[in-house]
């Protein structure tokens, strides 16, 4: 068998995790959820061996199990103090996003794992899909020339029975709003795509249709990177009546891209000025819609990890990924709340900061 691996939370991202797992022949040994019925119905759905260890406290999971790697499912506001006992205990691990609900918690993650040795990457398997690897080819290839500016728009919607499902969403303590939750797999990939480096932040944010939860459902900001291009996010969970997209656009002297679909999985703009690849023939072939938002990324994301694992490198998204993606939703609360516009590098900020915001 391969790694010993253990999945904690057992909510509805879990069976993406644990079909990755299975798919990369980790040797699934224990489920962690409060909830014992969350575990079991994972257990039927999968039909996991009897044999597989259940615990409702990670501490007893620590204690009890010698793991390679750990997967950290469990509501945002969780994930940094969770991870922070499994890098000491020495294990390796896969945080869904967002890492940290504060910079100095993904700091303190960072640092630890630095010192343990250990790997710890953050899940953003966006990354994988085809078409952001066929995109990112040709920005690596230079073939945008110059990059002027990009585009991410995340136009879902969440209802009153999503949030009623689970009481720690839409809160500052466990969760954030849309920008947190629901747009940062995209407002990643933007910030990956226009050269991570950011000078300065304009963001506002408002709650116009979830007077239920307290944090925002719409967001807009604008980015000023240090390379000289911008970009644009725009994200909600407002939309009437169900998920409408999510694109992600780079526009630059000498190209230009669109990719959209459920999870930016389509390919539906390639232009370059070098024609080296047949617009139409690249539009089909990297092109292919999931059936949810989660995508197909899961699978190749833990080979990934498990590859950097088992030759000691890198993974490629790491933890210091997940946290410049939290800088960024944070810095837009910042500067929707201040109403001034923000500089990055940020040292200090923490959905918590954001307590009362729209409370009328």
């Amino acid at each position: 068998m391969g790694l010993k691996y253990a999945i904690i939370g057992c909510g509805k991202i879990s069976a993406n995790h644990i079909a990755a797992a299975r798919a990369n022949d980790l040797d699934i040994v224990a489920l962690c959820d409060v909830y014992p019925d969350s575990m079991n119905t994972l257990m039927e759905k999968f039909e996991l061996s009897d044999t597989i260890h259940q615990y409702t406290d990670h501490q007893a999971l620590i204690l009890n199990e010698k793991l390679d790697l750990v997967a950290i499912c469990t509501e945002n506001g969780k994930h940094g103090s969770i991870a922070l006992d499994f890098i000491d205990a020495g294990c390796n691990l896969i945080i869904e996003k967002p890492i940290a609900l504060s910079l100095e918690e993904a700091d303190e993650i960072i640092k630890r794992a630095k010192e343990k040795k250990i790997k710890v990457s953050a899940c953003h398997q966006n990354r994988f899909n085809q078409s952001v690897i066929k995109i990112r080819e040709a920005l690596d290839q230079k073939r945008f020339g110059k990059l002027f500016y990009g585009t991410a728009h995340i136009r879902w919607n969440r209802g009153s029975d999503y949030y009623a499902g689970s009481k720690w969403r839409g809160t500052w303590e466990h969760d954030g709003g849309a920008l947190m939750n629901q747009c940062i797999h995209n407002i990643d990939l933007l910030r990956w795509m226009m050269g991570d480096d950011i000078i300065e932040v304009v963001g506002m944010t408002d709650n116009l249709n979830h007077p239920y939860i307290e944090a925002e459902d719409f967001g807009i900001a604008l980015i000023r990177f240090a390379n000289g291009s911008y970009g644009i996010i725009e994200g909600t969970t407002t939309i009437y009546p169900k998920n409408l997209e999510e694109t992600l656009y780079l526009f630059g002297e000498k190209g230009t891209v669109k990719a959209a679909g459920q999870s930016v999985n389509i390919i539906e703009e390639w232009q370059f000025s070098d024609a080296l690849n047949d617009s139409g023939e690249v539009k089909k072939r990297f092109s292919k819609n999931p059936p949810s938002v989660y995508g197909y990324g899961h699978t190749p994301y833990y080979a990934d990890v498990i590859d950097a694992i088992k030759n000691d490198r890198e993974p490629s998204i790491t933890a210091e990924d997940g946290r410049r993606a939290v800088e960024l939703v944070l810095a837009i609360y910042k500067s929707a709340a201040e109403g001034q516009r923000i500089k990055l590098p940020l040292e200090k900020c923490s959905t918590t900061d954001f307590k009362g915001r729209f409370e009328k």
